[in-house]
């Protein structure tokens, strides 16, 4: 078999080959392409096991397999002399961020990150750190499912960089769903370390609209090679993504995955191997169950391939959990990210009330105006002001205990409303939606009553205006006597207060992780964080 049939191209990557085929084979199988020590030849010595080529040749084993409906190829690269001519390879910084590459009929960013990964890995990419799973502002109304982007930091030789952005399009194109209208895959290739600039614009793509057209702009002016389809909304998550180099804390999720083949049956997670494991993780993991619904938090419930996700603080914690978790689908391949999740980066930013704006994420401080009040859906509007304005803030039905807290609140009480701007509607103004209380300071709740009367002790009436009160039992007048002043205890503290984990963001902090900050010295993988076919 020549070479030339078996491949359509073949393309060095400084001694590293990536074979690209329109369709994959029937079954795998393996062949040793020999190249000479210029890399002017390639010559197909058929299926035979690998052998150490002759002096100054460069002999690469290729194993080609298809990967169920993605027909993705995975090409396995072994490298056997890496230097050539005397001299070492060069090697260079690349930054790869994706977003959108999913629907809500199937697929997810991640998952194809993962193929990625196993790609990259396979030829011989040095890694700079985990993936980075970044998660963007909750509150754009034409965001992903889960509002995530991924990026994989990496150095090789700078040949990758000729043909890697090419071979993650003809990926893209195999993987995503093309019928479906609003699927809007971007990617985005940095070179060398990111501009400065690029974190700003992460920044902002955390809390606020981040434009397309100022992504396109800033990826022209810093000549960032990208590729970007349908209405070109992938780049902003992707160009985010790489922004962010999660340097003042960070979280970790171990996903398992399934064959995208077995995305319509059940996931099967067996909620007492969780339940066991969220016991035995106490404080490592969190967000594994409601405690107020014993709800399992850890298994999503659309056609994705995701089969679980378990979020924490270090890696090999993760590890341990994930060993601890029974399902009855097979896991065909599991990844750990290094992420934003759980770090309420996106409620960083205090805002007055004249300076709101929709879709924002923001922190407003301000005084309770009027109590909360019950609507026909089961949530509860109240509203808050500042020195330049107010505003309704909202609590939904879903929140349980929560919504309690939020009721429980008087005019004159000091709160911090953790949440996203609603836009105006036809029925309503400006809205907070909130997503988390802190109760800076209570006013006291004060009744004032009629006093009892001294004869009898049954609760006196007016007798009029200045004359005081009257008791309806026994007859006693007393124009003197004034109501009484009664403090009624409160049920609130003040602290912060959050919904239920089966109602929080992604991006929200739960308690577990109130006061921590997670700040890596060294990003770069210290144990296994890629497996595939059950392979580690």
């Amino acid at each position: 078999m020549h070479a030339r049939s078996a491949a359509q191209r073949v393309h060095l990557w400084y001694g590293a080959a990536c074979a690209m085929h329109t369709s994959a084979p029937s079954a795998s199988h393996q062949m040793v392409y020999v190249l000479s020590a210029r890399g002017q030849d390639v010559t197909s010595v058929g299926n035979i096991s690998p052998r150490v080529p002759a002096t100054g040749a460069v002999a690469l084993c290729v194993r080609i397999t298809g990967h169920e409906s993605a027909r993705q190829l995975y090409v396995s690269c072994a490298v056997k002399n890496r230097q050539r001519a005397g001299r070492h390879e060069t090697m260079e910084e690349f930054h790869l961020g994706m977003d959108d590459i999913d629907s809500p009929r199937g697929g997810c960013t991640t998952h194809f990150a993962s193929l990625l990964a196993e790609d990259l890995t396979n030829l011989g990419v040095t890694w700079l750190d985990y993936p980075n799973l970044i998660r963007l502002n909750p509150n754009v109304p034409y965001r992903t499912r889960g509002n995530g982007a991924v990026v994989l930091r990496f150095r090789a030789p700078p040949d990758v960089g000729n043909t890697v952005l090419e071979n993650v399009e003809q990926a893209i194109e195999k993987y995503v769903e093309h019928d479906y209208p609003n699927t809007n895959p971007g990617v985005v290739l940095v070179r060398g370390r990111p501009p400065s600039e690029m974190s700003k614009l992460s920044t902002l793509a955390e809390w606020r609209v981040l434009a397309i057209d100022v992504v396109r702009r800033f990826l022209s002016r810093h000549h960032i090679a990208h590729i970007s389809r349908g209405n070109g909304r992938g780049i902003v998550g992707a160009t985010a993504a790489v922004g962010n180099r999660l340097l003042d804390d960070c979280t970790f999720e171990f996903i398992a995955y399934r064959s995208l083949e077995d995305t319509a049956h059940e996931r099967g997670v067996d909620a007492e191997s969780v339940y066991e494991m969220n016991r035995r993780m106490k404080g490592k993991t969190f967000s594994n169950i409601d405690p107020q619904t014993g709800s399992v938090l850890i298994q999503p419930h659309g056609p994705d391939p995701v089969i679980y996700g378990i979020r924490g603080d270090s890696p090999s914690d993760l590890v341990e959990a994930a060993s601890l978790v029974r399902c009855h689908q097979t896991i065909e391949r599991w990844t750990i990210f290094r992420t934003n999740q759980g770090t309420g980066e996106h409620l960083r930013h205090l805002v007055r009330i004249s300076d709101l704006r929709p879709y924002m994420a923001a922190v407003v401080r301000g005084r309770v105006e009027r109590r909360g009040i019950m609507t026909e859906g089961g949530h509860l509007i109240f509203t808050i002001s500042d020195d330049a304005g107010t505003i309704d803030c909202a609590v939904y039905e879903p929140t349980g205990e929560f919504r309690e807290v939020a009721a429980s609140l008087i005019p004159g009480d000091i709160v911090e409303v953790h949440a996203g701007v609603r836009p105006a509607s036809r029925t309503h103004g400006m809205t907070l939606n909130v997503e988390g209380l802190n109760v800076v300071a209570l006013a006291e709740n004060v009744i004032l009553s009629n006093p009892p009367c001294p004869q009898c002790g049954k609760r006196m009436k007016s007798a009029g205006r200045e004359k005081g009160f009257k008791c309806t039992k026994c007859g006693y007048r007393d124009a003197s006597l004034e109501k009484v002043r009664e403090v009624v205890p409160r049920h609130i503290h003040p602290r912060l207060y959050l919904p239920p984990p089966r109602a929080q963001r992604h991006l929200t902090r739960p308690y577990e992780r109130l006061g921590v900050r997670n700040v890596l010295e060294n990003t770069v993988p210290t144990l296994a964080w890629l497996s595939s076919h059950g392979k580690t």
